[in-house]
């Protein structure tokens, strides 16, 4: 290229090495900073789904596909064959989000789905690289009067949801993508604990 950013086989090489060597790093620093609260939204989230309760899990961007993602393994399944665990990604229905945008504002939207979707005794995960996204603070608000519980994956230094959830887990970053990375590890630890957890006559496939 002429800028010379990328002019040569290896200098693409190490962006490529850098950025992975980075993301690696991080995930490990997150055995340290949020492992005990991974597991504890593990247990959290198991008590849930024992007493009745379902997952709902909100987000924007990013953070939309991985709330989706999250609730995707939980309803088919992660590593084990097992009946379907109940969990509604609050990002999928496109009517949904662009009649309440339209009618009550974009900040509401997350809010007034909680409010339709959200019972005592669910959860609701909120995903959030800033942790300071209004609609995803709203929507946790929201679940917190209705008596849900609150989980909230963030990034370094939590944002305004690091006051408002119940539990926050962390990645080690700021940079979105690889906080981003980070979130979609814990969604698959996450779902790997409930599996054991919740199933553990089924066998790995």
């Amino acid at each position: 290229m002429a800028d010379g950013r990328f002019d040569t086989p290896a200098s693409r090489l190490a962006r490529v090495r850098a950025s992975l060597e980075e993301s690696a790093r991080l995930k490990g620093e997150m055995l340290e900073l949020a492992g005990p609260h991974i597991a504890a939204a593990a247990e959290l989230l198991a008590t849930a789904f024992r007493d009745g309760g379902k997952l709902l899990a909100f987000g924007n961007g990013g953070s939309a596909a991985d709330a989706q993602h999250l609730a995707s393994e939980l309803v088919g399944r992660c590593d084990r064959e097992r009946p379907g665990l109940p969990a509604l990604a609050l990002t999928a229905n496109t009517s949904d989000l662009t009649a309440i945008g339209n009618d009550y504002g974009f900040e509401r939207v997350f809010a007034r789905l909680v409010e339709a979707h959200g019972r005592e005794g669910d959860v609701a995960v909120a995903l959030s690289t800033s942790g300071n996204s209004p609609n995803v603070v709203a929507g946790v608000e929201t679940a917190r009067a209705r008596g849900l519980h609150t989980i909230g994956l963030v990034g370094k230094g939590g944002g305004r949801l690091a006051s408002c959830c119940d539990l926050v887990i962390q990645a080690p970053s700021q940079t979105t993508a690889r906080v981003q990375e980070c979130h979609i590890a814990v969604i698959h630890v996450l779902c790997e604990l409930l599996d054991a957890e919740l199933f553990p006559e089924t066998s790995e496939t």
